[in-house]
């Protein structure tokens, strides 16, 4: 079914910073990322306004085939400041909301997990497995320091940048009940 700009435009001012308009079009990395943050901190929710069109128009042609000829994605500042600032907030929440979980398992994993879900937004993606082990090993050398979510960040946001990709084509979507199922367990 054609997704409509007006529709999309509507979901963005009604539930923009829950991901609503993400949800409706089909960009569901993007959709978790607004409702982990907000909007993106409010500032991504506002930015998102000028990017609605390009994306609708993305998710009507979703079936048509887009090779990217084994090309890595530029290199994006934008992407690389987000991945940062995304796993400093989840290794912040996870040392605050979880003391009784020891610092050096929950800190590097909720990093690599912010770090990840950001590298996951639009057509790219990244290795998890390479994020986590550089956010687990920034992690043992700052012995799991509450202020260490800056370096283990930055490590595994610049292993991110380094493992980056573009998504595989061709793989069939599912169904929006599944979807939703699978954001809810998140």
């Amino acid at each position: 079914m054609a997704k409509r700009l007006l529709v999309a435009y509507g979901l963005w001012a009604l539930g923009g910073p829950l991901g609503l308009h993400h949800i409706y079009l089909g960009r569901d990395s993007h959709a978790l990322l607004w409702m982990l943050t907000l909007g993106g901190f409010g500032a991504g929710w506002l930015w998102d306004f000028w990017h609605l069109p390009g994306w609708v128009a993305t998710a009507n042609r979703a079936g048509a085939p887009g090779d990217h000829g084994g090309t890595v994605p530029a290199l994006s500042p934008l992407r690389l400041a987000g991945q940062v600032m995304v796993g400093m907030y989840f290794g912040l929440v996870a040392a605050l909301g979880l003391p009784w979980v020891p610092a050096l398992l929950a800190q590097p994993l909720a990093v690599g997990l912010g770090v990840q879900l950001v590298s996951s937004v639009g057509d790219q993606t990244t290795e998890a497995p390479s994020i986590l082990a550089a956010a687990f090993l920034a992690s043992l050398l700052f012995q799991g320091r509450v202020l260490a979510v800056l370096p283990v960040s930055m490590a595994a946001s610049i292993t991110a940048q380094r493992h980056r990709r573009y998504k595989l084509r061709g793989t069939p979507r599912p169904r929006l009940p599944a979807r939703l199922y699978h954001l809810g367990l998140a």
